[in-house]
Formats: structure tokens, sequence, C-alpha cells
């Protein structure tokens, strides 16, 4: 009986100093989630003025996917007066070859096609653009990467690259919102599991850039020499980060670019897909992914403890109803921060506003589950390097160094 009232005394500590931490964070939080709301609605109304310069956008494919002709026909009608497409594949034997085949005979804008041929020493996406990087000849003055699993809508172009217009400007990038397509828990956890991470962008000094939607001028391109950051690189988004923060330049977010992009999953491709961003992370940027670890350690920490706490005073008879109501505290504050990300986004996509509220549970009643998802990734990320992205299976042995180990 000692030894539980002990055991009880120590765990009752532990809770009490987590949940005050907890609660501390979770009005940050908010404050947070507020000024990402304010950030949004300002970046609406400053309009996108009148920088137009020559665009290369340019979109990596393999294989087949869900809406991959609807997606990749949304890139070629954006309101933007001077553009021309590069679709990057591996080969013509591709499935979805046909379909950019078909999207450039249905196209009134330029489209090429890039046969980039099969990767050797770093991911399939990355050889892709750099195959496509090298038939952008010097008449365009900005490079634009997108992503065959989103529909930007057509003011998309336009916005992205307004912030280029200030010259002290390293890249100008976005972020997916994820919309489950059928109906189940993994797709709609894996739509909350992405939102958390699109509001970690804001108008701050830790921005990274995101490949499926990011704008930086060509000759600010070359003269980072990107190129040979993506030689041997399994991300490219993250290896054309490290280039630009080492150089000092900032990255701007635009909220009021967010991708649309649809997502079905079980949880075999939820698991997969939710790890593979974190093992990238934990190659490519280990300081975000410790401080995203601690963090949602700490949250996941002060519930269990309270639940482990109610538990052990039951035991010696004692009331518990309290440690369940203290445990409820940093849910409560997480689906909160859900609500605020739904009405930015409601403001952010007005084409998308059944949808969001139709689905308006997923942001706000799973939220509280998304950090017990990110603790579980970012552990499985200290036990392996290896990664499956889009059919082949990868070794990440350093940023500057990836081996294929299968097709």
């Amino acid at each position: 009986m000692v030894y539980v009232l002990v055991s009880s005394s120590s765990v009752l500590t532990v809770f009490y100093l987590l949940v005050l931490e907890q609660i501390l964070q979770g009005f940050y939080g908010l404050w947070q989630g507020l000024q990402w709301l304010k950030m949004a609605r300002r970046r609406l109304s400053a309009g996108s003025g009148l920088y137009a310069p020559r665009v290369a956008l340019i979109c990596p494919v393999k294989g087949m996917e869900e809406d991959l002709e609807t997606n990749l026909l949304s890139l070629t009608h954006f309101d933007y007066p001077q553009y021309e497409i590069f679709f990057a594949i591996a080969t013509a034997e591709d499935p979805a070859y046909r379909v950019l085949e078909r999207v450039a005979s249905a196209s009134k804008r330029p489209v090429h096609i890039i046969r980039a041929g099969r990767a050797v020493d770093c991911s399939d996406k990355v050889h892709n653009l750099t195959a496509a990087v090298g038939h952008v000849d010097q008449q365009f003055d900005v490079l634009v990467f997108a992503d065959s699993d989103g529909r930007p809508p057509r003011r998309w172009l336009t916005r992205l690259v307004a912030p280029l217009a200030d010259d002290k400007v390293g890249a100008a990038t976005t972020f997916r919102w994820l919309f489950p397509k059928r109906r189940g828990f993994w797709s709609a956890l894996a739509a909350a599991w992405s939102a958390s991470t699109a509001t970690y962008l804001g108008e701050h000094k830790h921005n990274f850039c995101w490949g499926g939607g990011t704008a930086i001028k060509r000759r600010r391109f070359d003269d980072l020499r990107i190129l040979n950051s993506w030689q041997g690189a399994a991300s490219d988004d993250y290896a054309l980060t490290r280039a630009i923060q080492n150089n000092g330049l900032p990255i701007v977010f635009a909220p009021e670019c967010l991708v649309p992009s649809s997502c079905t999953f079980g949880i075999r491709t939820f698991l997969e897909f939710t790890n593979r961003q974190l093992v990238i992370t934990r190659i490519y940027a280990p300081r975000l992914w410790f401080t995203a670890l601690v963090g949602h350690l700490f949250y996941c920490a002060a519930i269990l403890t309270g639940i482990a706490s109610g538990v052990t005073s039951s035991m010696v008879g004692l009331p518990s109803i309290q440690f369940l109501v203290l445990s409820l505290i940093p849910p409560m504050f997480a689906s909160v921060r859900g609500i605020l990300r739904l009405i930015a986004v409601l403001e952010l996509l007005p084409d998308r506003r059944e949808p969001l509220l139709n689905e308006g549970w997923v942001w706000v009643l799973l939220a509280p589950l998304v950090p017990f998802v990110y603790v579980y990734n970012s552990l499985a990320a200290v036990f392996t390097r290896k990664i499956t992205w889009r059919g082949i299976r990868y070794e990440l042995i350093s940023p500057f160094r990836t081996r294929i180990i299968a097709r």
C-alpha cells in the first residue's frame, strides 16, 4: 500500500507539471492560431500586384493516380498572362504518359513533356525535376514547381509568383490542404495530420519550401546552385530549403495559395505516408524533427499520465474524476485550434466551402489525435532511413546520398 501511495504521488506531481505546461502551451497555440487567421486575411486582402514575369511551371509525374487528368488540366487554366508547362516523367512506358499527351493536346498553353529516364542515385522526383529544369531556357524569369496530386484554383499562379517582386525574397511557397476523397477514418486522420503542418508555416524565418507549390526566380535558382544541391537527394523541397536558408534568404509563405488535394488512405498507406514525411524530416531537418517530437511528447504524456493518475487514485479509493477533467484540457485546446484553422481555410478556399463545412469535423474532432500520430512517426524515424515513395523503395543514407533499393 505504501508503494502504491508513493508511486501515485510521483505520478501526480508529473501530471500536474505536464498539465500546467500544456495549459500555457495551449494558450500560446491559440494565440498562434489567431495570428495565422489574421495573416491569412491580410494576405487575401493585399492583392497580387502587377508583377507578372515569364514562368516555367514544372510538374513531375509518376504513375496513375485518382483524378490525375483533372489535376493536370487545372495547371493549364491559370489566369496568368505568360507561362508554359513542363511535365517531367521517367519514360513513355509509364501509364501516365498517355494522360500527359491528352492534357497537352487539350491545353491552350504550351506544354512540354520531358522524358527524364530512370533515376540512379536520387529519388525519381528529383531526377525528373532536374531533367525538366535542363529543358527550361533562359527566357523564363521564374520557375514554379507543382505536384500532380493537387488541383490549384485559377488565381493560384498569380498569387504564388507575386512575393518574388521583392528581390530580397529567396522563394515563395505554400502547402497542401487534404480533403478525404471517401468517408473513412484513415483518410480523415491524414487530412487532420496534414493541416497541422500547413499552419506551422507563417510569417517567420522557419518556413520551408514545399515541392507541390514553390516559386523561385531562375536567376536565384542558378546562383544558389540548386541543381548541385539536388544531386544524390531524395527530397527536392528540403534540399531547396537548405540552399536558400544557408544564404540567409527568406522564404515567404503564401496561405492564399493553399492547394486542395483529395486523399484516400487505408491504415497501411496512411502510416507509409506519414512515416515517410518524418523520416525525410529527420534526415534533412533534424532540429525540426526533434522539436516536433518533444512538443508532441509533452502533449501525449499529459493525457496518459492523467489516465494513470485516475487509475491509481481509484485503486486506493481516492476521487479520480478531476484527473479525467484535467486530461481533457490539451485535447480541447487542440480542437479549438482546429476550429481556427477551419475558419481560415474557409476564407482561403472559398470554392471549397461546401466540402469544408461538410467535413469540418475532420479538422476539429481529429485534431487531438494528431500529436499521438506524430510521436509514432517521429519514433519510427529513429529506427529506419528507408521509405517507399510512388512504388520505389529508397534508403536515405544522408541528405546528399540516396540509394534505390527496389523499383
